[in-house]
């Protein structure tokens, strides 16, 4: 059975805000205020979820402020609330069981379901899904001028933005949505940095490396590599031409293609199989649909098992006594109800390349960070490898030629990953790690969001 504490003890505070032009209503605390939750509707009938942890750990130090952390999840459709919570990095998981290696040890967390659509956010109407990065960087920036200028407490932290998968082309869209607006005088924040990690930032260079990567690994032959090329080719082209919604189709038939020849490979972890990773479904019946079936090949592959002391898997979880802690989701909307939609909406931005907007960021010196998991194969290594070196960053060449600094973690016996930094852009290799860094090496990931942000913690492993 699920049970609750006094960690789920809440009181409710009815406000209704109004800061340019946007409303926030029935917001929500928890007793100690450690918590806060709620909706911004970021543009008429689109309201976006969010949900603030206030960390136990905090640490006071004149010359290290403590951090808040945005995490923005991938898919597109994909929960940050849900998964990158109660999955990766969040105080509990699933089972409700704390979590050792919650980045509340090293700063506030800020979980948002974005775009609107995704998990408990929702649009009124369908054609308010956004349609590209830009539109979610702009809704973004709207929850932030709403929940930041409103709290003095916490803008005096600041903020590091940190993506998984294709939540990195929010991040760094963001990132450039936030400045503009801070410069503006709209948002009063200070950006600490924005952190990419197995994020799709380059479509056409991590199609390119899936074939060489599979066939280096064994799961390909040089037939079925020789395809894998061919598509990637069609795929660079449609991008050249500008055709991106046909790059997505072909994107797909890519995807199939691989699974079938290499007998069904994990995207997110070249050692397995699709479904035998532990945080993967046991068991689920994809829709023919060619926009869900996109969608779920990312969702999916984060579901748990079945068993979080209910029985409940993440969607039932969500649903249930998470819908009954929060109190304010409507009744009408369930928890990634709209997710699949979102995708579909996206599909027309979905293989358009971020990579300038990373060089903007690092020209106006913002801290950029990449980080990779060894066995990804969706987002690999050596894809983001390739667009690294596309960059036009005055610093680049310096960087590419700097040696990398190993890593290790704790007690933990050997190397756990290797740093490359220099300026103000930074590279984890992280070992032994698939597309979901946290969840494959938490030890390492946590001391990684713990240099990323500066934080002042005091880590004990």
């Amino acid at each position: 059975m699920v049970k609750f504490d006094a960690y789920f003890v809440f009181t409710l505070f009815s406000v209704t805000l109004l800061l340019h032009g946007r409303i926030s209503t029935a917001l929500r605390t928890t007793t100690d205020e450690s918590e806060e939750w709620g909706y911004v509707e970021v543009r008429p009938k689109a309201h976006m979820f969010w949900w603030l942890y206030r960390s136990p750990y905090r640490v006071e130090d004149p010359n290290k402020p403590w951090p808040i952390i945005l995490w923005l999840q991938g898919g597109p459709g994909a929960s940050g609330v849900g998964i990158g919570n109660f999955q990766e990095i969040g105080p509990l998981d699933a089972d409700l069981n704390p979590r050792n290696s919650t980045w509340l040890r090293v700063a506030d967390l800020l979980f948002v379901d974005n775009p609107v659509g995704t998990g408990f956010s929702y649009v009124e109407e369908v054609d308010l899904l956004v349609k590209t990065d830009e539109a979610a960087a702009t809704d973004l920036t709207a929850l932030l001028i709403n929940i930041f200028n409103r709290d003095i407490s916490l803008r005096k932290s600041p903020l590091y933005i940190v993506a998984e998968s294709y939540g990195g082309k929010y991040a760094v869209t963001l990132g450039l949505s936030a400045l503009e607006a801070i410069e503006a005088g709209q948002l009063k924040l200070k950006l600490g940095g924005v952190a990419i990690g197995d994020s799709w930032i380059s479509p056409v260079d991590f199609v390119f490396s899936w074939g060489p990567l599979l066939k280096d690994v064994s799961r390909l032959d040089d037939s079925a590599l020789r395809r894998a090329k061919r598509l990637a080719e069609k795929i660079h082209q449609q991008i050249a031409d500008g055709q991106y919604f046909d790059a997505t189709n072909t994107w797909s038939n890519l995807e199939d293609e691989i699974s079938r020849s290499s007998n069904n490979v994990d995207f997110y972890n070249f050692l397995l199989d699709n479904g035998m990773d532990p945080v993967s479904s046991t068991a689920v019946v994809l829709s023919e649909k060619l926009e869900f079936r996109r969608y779920s090949r990312y969702l999916n592959s984060l579901r748990p098992t079945p068993d979080n002391g209910d029985g409940l898997d993440l969607h039932s979880f969500m649903n249930g006594p998470m819908r009954k802690k929060l109190k304010i989701i409507p009744n009408n909307i369930t928890w990634g109800g709209q997710s699949s939609l979102v995708f579909n909406a996206l599909q027309g931005d979905f293989m358009k390349p971020r990579i300038d907007e990373v060089d903007v960021l690092l020209a106006k010196g913002i801290q950029v960070t990449v980080y990779n998991g060894q066995l990804d194969v969706i987002c690999a290594t050596r894809g983001a490898e390739a667009w690294v070196q596309k960059l036009k960053w005055e610093g680049l060449r310096t960087f590419l030629s700097s040696g990398r600094t190993p890593l290790y973690c704790g007690a933990e016996d050997g190397t756990k990953g290797f740093l490359r930094s220099y300026k103000n852009l930074q590279f984890y290799w992280v070992l032994g790690a698939g597309h979901f860094v946290p969840v494959s090496q938490p030890c390492l990931a946590l001391s990684m969001a713990a240099n990323i942000t500066q934080s002042p913690a005091h880590l004990a492993y």
